[in-house]
């Protein structure tokens, strides 16, 4: 179980709170759109490692996103802050319940 990566010699692990700049292509132009969340699991090894971002819109909707970590869409990550507390768990897939407490 992968619970940090390493990209552009920075560290990320579960828990932290991220923001991704991704390409968006539309017809014949292509934009930047930021993703911010906090990263909720990291799988796969070596070249093919994905991590999971899962971030609260509106209404207390929450969209998760899966980034893998090579892809040529991504331009940056960005670490905004690591989490409140020492982290226990490789997932972070309680988060995905109302009751949950953030991180």
């Amino acid at each position: 179980m992968a619970i940090k990566f390493n990209y552009q010699d920075t560290d990320f692990h579960v828990g932290d709170t991220v923001k991704v700049l991704y390409k968006i292509k539309e017809k014949d132009k292509e934009r930047l759109q930021a993703f911010d969340g906090i990263i909720m699991s990291i799988t796969g090894r070596g070249d093919n490692k994905n991590f999971l971002v899962v971030k609260k819109a509106s209404d207390g909707v929450r969209v998760e996103r899966i980034f893998p970590l090579n892809s040529p869409w991504i331009d940056s990550i960005k670490k905004m802050r690591g989490p409140k507390r020492t982290l226990r768990r490789a997932k972070l897939y309680f988060l995905r319940q109302p009751h949950a407490r953030t991180i």
